[in-house]
C-alpha cells in the first residue's frame, strides 16, 4: 500500500511513521508513506498556498491551484483508489472505514490548515472526507497520522500475530474485553479463574460476555441497531 500525504507541515509527520508498527510496516515493504510539502508545488511567490476568503470572514483558505497541481502530478504517476480530505465536518472515522481502506492500494490524504481548503478541490478531486472526532485541530496532520496508523496495522504481515487485529475493540461492533498478564495474583488482585482454566471454550464465552458488558456500560450507542440491542448485564 502507498499513501501520499499533502501537507504544509511535513515535519509534523516525521515521528509517527518512524517508530514501532508503522516503521516495521515500511521496513517490510508492506506500506509506503510519502509526505509532500504543498509549498514546493505552488506557482505563487514566497511559497504562498493560502489567501483571504471571498465574501469576507476570519481565517485564510488553502488555494485551489497548488493543491490541483500536486494532486494531478501524483495522479500522472499512478492510479489512486481514494483521495481523502481530513476535515472536522466529514464522517467520523471508525473501524469499519479503517478495514475498508486497508484493502486499497494507493491513497492520497490532504491535510487541511487554516479555515480549510477551497471547496472546488473537494468537489472535483476528493473522493472521501474523514473526521476523527467532533473537535477542531490546528491542522490535518495529526488526524492523518491516526488514520494511517489505523489502516496500516491491518495490512496482512504488519503485526507479528496476524490474528491480533481481528480481536481489537470495534472489530465485531463491541469493545474489547479486559486483559490480564502475569502474575496471576498481584497484591491480592487476582486474575479471573476462567482465564486460568485452560478451557478455550469457557474463555471465549467469558470474553464475549465481558465485551457485551463493557460495551453496554461504556458505549451503549454501539449496541443500537445491532444483534445485541437491548442487552442487559
Amino acid at each position: 500500500m502507498r499513501i501520499d500525504i499533502i501537507t504544509v507541515l511535513p515535519e509534523l509527520l516525521t515521528s509517527p511513521f518512524s517508530h514501532s508498527i508503522m516503521k516495521r510496516a515500511q521496513t517490510k515493504g508492506l506500506l509506503e508513506v510519502h509526505t509532500h510539502n504543498l509549498r514546493d508545488h505552488t506557482p505563487y511567490k514566497q511559497a504562498q498556498v493560502d489567501d483571504y476568503q471571498f465574501g469576507g470572514g476570519a481565517g485564510m483558505v488553502m488555494m485551489p491551484e497548488p493543491l490541483a497541481i500536486l494532486i494531478e502530478k501524483l495522479q500522472a504517476e499512478r492510479k489512486y483508489d481514494e483521495i481523502i480530505y481530513m476535515t472536522p465536518d466529514g464522517p467520523v472515522f471508525n473501524q469499519k472505514t479503517a478495514n475498508m481502506l486497508s484493502l486499497k492500494e494507493n491513497m492520497i490524504i490532504i491535510c487541511g490548515h487554516y479555515k480549510g481548503i477551497d471547496d472546488r478541490i473537494r468537489e472535483h478531486y476528493v473522493t472521501r472526507e474523514i473526521s476523527i472526532g467532533d473537535y477542531v485541530l490546528s491542522g490535518g496532520e495529526l488526524a492523518a497520522a491516526i488514520v494511517v496508523d489505523a489502516i496500516g496495522r491491518l495490512i496482512p504481515g504488519v503485526l507479528n500475530d496476524e490474528t491480533s487485529a481481528l480481536f481489537d475493540s470495534f472489530q465485531d461492533g463491541l469493545l474489547a474485553p479486559p486483559v490480564y498478564t502475569r502474575p496471576a495474583d498481584f497484591r491480592g488482585w487476582k486474575v479471573p479463574d476462567v482465564l486460568l482454566s485452560g478451557d478455550p471454550k469457557k474463555v471465549d464465552e467469558w470474553r464475549h460476555e465481558q465485551s457485551l458488558k463493557r460495551t453496554a456500560e461504556r458505549r451503549p450507542d454501539l449496541l443500537k441497531n445491532s444483534d445485541w440491542e437491548g442487552y442487559r448485564y
